[in-house]
């Protein structure tokens, strides 16, 4: 009997035995000649991830801190490695050499006026009754990137830290310079917080969690529930992801451990780092500090839930808090182990499916990352059976576990800027890192992805009954779906005419992979109540009492990573969405052209070559559904396409970032913005460079509908 046959039968009577998934699967799938080969194959993988098979790998990941480039670290890494290679794949842990910080001390006192102290700290991070929180090998509250000194200063209070805030302050006559800034989580990327302070003439940064965005104002603390307790701590990194993630030394360069170190830079003068003290506190740290400011009461919707009025503080005669802060980090390049399987495929070894979470954390990280970790672990279980039933993919299939994601995205932007040709014929990169704080799903991608999510969540059965894609619509916000206390929010810049699927900024492993190199990316997670981001409670005990005690969304999101990887890596026609993109691209253009900076400009040409782009993706969508169309050449013309968005000299003034369509916004480090190098230019006033923008834009639309027009 012939092994494709053989292997089908396999798959046939493993699809038999459960018939439920099989029922959910559609007659068709977009990218497909016939779809009733793959729907088999398709329920055979369904059947195969373990809710308690995944919970076990949760309990094990997460049994230790295990920050980045710790004994503990690479622990982690050889578990992740054991499963790949029994799954059948090719694998191998690959290290980098890249500059990292840990805390040696960090210190600060706060006084009145008069001198009278008022807190000491940091407070260790406690509760009544908690598993995980004494385990000595918990670091200490901290800022990767931080700076290091020892200053003394009056206390400004700035709300969440976003340029409107510090702009605001501005308008109030309240001169940052040589003072602490005391800023709120939430809003934008905390390295941001971090940037307009020091830009501002600020000696040091606080960064503490108001309850009233993921405390008690929510609802019952941890251990009495899901939100950040007293002494939660978020820590992070301030590193400045929106100039350029990875390591602060190399740039565009991969840190491979035989770099010499005559290559590395000094990321000071690069602009990835602040040179300025940032420590993360607790609001029971920052309480009396915001209690004794004095100075001017708060702009409307500055004021957290702590009971009393806030201030800004900040005057000479009313500052009411003075901080002493010290911040000794031990800066050393250390090696990190990404964690690499491969699975080879049969026609487009070359064209490669990557699929991606990072497995680092602060402390124990169960959401986040390893409930990412676990999921994926249990898709490549299925991955693993498919194999031993005979199944082969058609593209090659690449697992990664990356490694330092939270100090800058580092395991997995070294391993792009290696890898950065071969990448040029990616098809395409699902990334999932927190993938379960709760039960609502959501996600993130280019727009050419976001029907292939779509469809994928209809063959997925939903713990609630009915399938993701169901319960997904029907909870779904039409503006906003996400945990806003991680600042990871799903936000669509256009609208949708069916469940919103979110834009892509940064903040997580796609962001070398699309703004650097241009593959096409997706993003997924389920969200929650979850408010111990980044701190030591998210651990084991706080994910099996609010996020999911039985594990079964963790399997839900092995079963839809599986399947994103499984339909990219077999479909006959990529399934890419030609015409939603240039729709989205076209209501981006519109939006920009009525800013009031955009009054001078000429968008005419832009506009034509968004009308050209759109009428080609129309053109070129009828031949993916045609019967009779050469797949190679045609898949060939549709990955062309993405890369045309890719402008060499990348966007002004941080050329990293090469998408003209997508990258994270200076000033909000998270949420993308959309033709970024012409709206920052608008935002800024600046219509030189606007103009100059809209050149780069009105070329990539035209070398994108150029590159579809030569498949008609």
């Amino acid at each position: 009997m012939p092994l494709r046959l053989r292997s089908l039968l396999l798959l046939a009577a493993s699809a038999a035995a459960v018939s439920p998934l099989v029922a959910q699967a559609p007659k068709q799938v977009f990218g497909y000649r016939d779809f009733a080969a793959q729907a088999k194959i398709d329920a055979s993988f369904l059947a195969v991830p373990d809710a308690a098979l995944a919970g076990q790998h949760l309990k094990t990941l997460t049994a230790k801190p295990h920050m980045a480039a710790t004994k503990e670290d690479y622990e982690t890494a050889e578990y992740v490695a054991q499963k790949f290679k029994a799954a059948g794949l090719d694998t191998e842990i690959v290290p980098y050499r890249v500059l990292l910080n840990q805390p040696r001390k960090v210190h600060f006192e706060a006084v009145t006026d008069s001198g009278a102290a008022l807190i000491s700290g940091p407070t260790p991070e406690h509760v009544s009754a908690d598993a995980f929180q004494d385990d000595p090998r918990v670091v200490m509250p901290f800022n990767g990137s931080s700076g290091s000194g020892d200053v003394t200063g009056a206390v400004v209070y700035a709300n969440y830290g976003r340029l409107e805030d510090f702009d605001q302050l501005a308008a109030l006559h309240i001169d940052l310079h040589g003072k602490i800034v005391l800023v709120r989580y939430g809003a934008n990327f905390r390295g941001v917080k971090v940037y307009i302070a020091q830009r501002r003439g600020a000696i040091g940064v606080l960064i503490y969690s108001d309850p009233i965005d993921d405390g008690y104002f929510k609802g019952d603390a941890y251990p009495n529930g899901p939100w950040r307790p007293e002494t939660g701590v978020q820590r992070g990194s301030v590193q400045y992801l929106f100039k350029y993630p990875g390591d602060p030394q190399t740039p565009g360069v991969a840190s491979t451990p035989d770099l010499p170190d005559s290559a590395r830079l000094d990321p000071l003068k690069t602009g990835n780092q602040p040179s300025i003290i940032s420590i993360p506190i607790s609001y029971h740290d920052a309480a009396p500090i915001l209690k004794a400011l004095k100075g001017t009461a708060v702009p409307k919707g500055w004021q957290g839930a702590l009971p009393f009025s806030y201030h800004t503080g900040g005057t000479e005669a009313l500052t009411g808090a003075k901080l002493h802060l010290i911040s000794d980090q031990d800066y050393q390049v250390r090696t990190i182990w990404d964690v690499i399987g491969k699975i080879k495929g049969t026609d487009y070894p070359d064209d490669w499916v990557v699929v991606g979470n990072h497995r680092d954390a602060w402390v124990y990280g169960a959401v986040d990352p390893n409930s990412g970790t676990a999921s994926m672990l249990e898709s490549v279980h299925g991955f693993g059976a498919l194999l031993s039933q005979g199944w082969k993919p058609k593209r090659t299939i690449v697992v990664a576990s990356w490694d330092a994601e939270e100090e800058g995205l580092i395991g997995s932007t070294e391993w792009v800027e290696q890898h950065a040709e071969t990448l040029k014929r990616a098809v395409a990169y699902f990334n999932v890192d927190v993938a379960v704080a709760g039960s609502e799903f959501g996600a993130e991608a280019v727009p050419s992805l976001k029907q292939f999510i779509r469809e994928v969540t209809q063959q997925v059965p939903s713990p609630k009954g009915g399938t993701v894609y169901s319960q997904w619509k029907a909870a779904a916000s039409a503006t906003q779906q996400g945990d806003a206390n991680t600042g990871h929010i799903t936000r669509s810049n256009a609208p949708s005419e069916d469940v919103t699927v979110g834009d892509l900024g940064s903040g997580s492993d796609f962001t070398p992979f699309l703004q650097h190199v241009g593959v096409p990316s997706t993003d997924i997670g389920s969200h929650g109540d979850y408010g111990v981001y980044h701190s030591v409670f998210d651990n084991y005990a706080w994910f099996t009492m609010n996020a999911d005690p039985t594990f079964v969304y963790l399997q839900q999101m092995a079963r839809i990573l599986g399947l994103e990887a499984i339909h990219m890596a077999d479909a006959d026609i990529l399934p890419y969405d030609y015409p939603t993109y240039a729709k989205e691209i076209s209501s981006y253009i519109e939006a920009a052209k009525r800013k009031p900076a955009a009054t001078t400009l000429d968008f005419a040409p832009a506009e034509a070559a968004a009308a050209r782009f759109a009428k080609a993706a129309t053109s070129i969508r009828q031949l993916q559904l045609a019967p009779g169309t050469n797949p190679a050449a045609l898949n060939s013309t549709l990955r062309a396409a993405e890369t045309a968005f890719i402008a060499p000299a990348g966007l002004p003034n941080r050329p990293w970032y090469k998408h003209t369509i997508y990258a994270p916004g200076e000033f909000t480090g998270y949420a993308a913005v959309v033709i970024p190098g012409v709206n920052e230019a608008l935002d800024a006033k600046n219509p030189t460079t606007a103009a100059q923008q809209l050149i780069v834009l009105t070329q990539s639309l035209n070398q994108a509908a150029q590159t579809l027009e030569a498949a008609q």
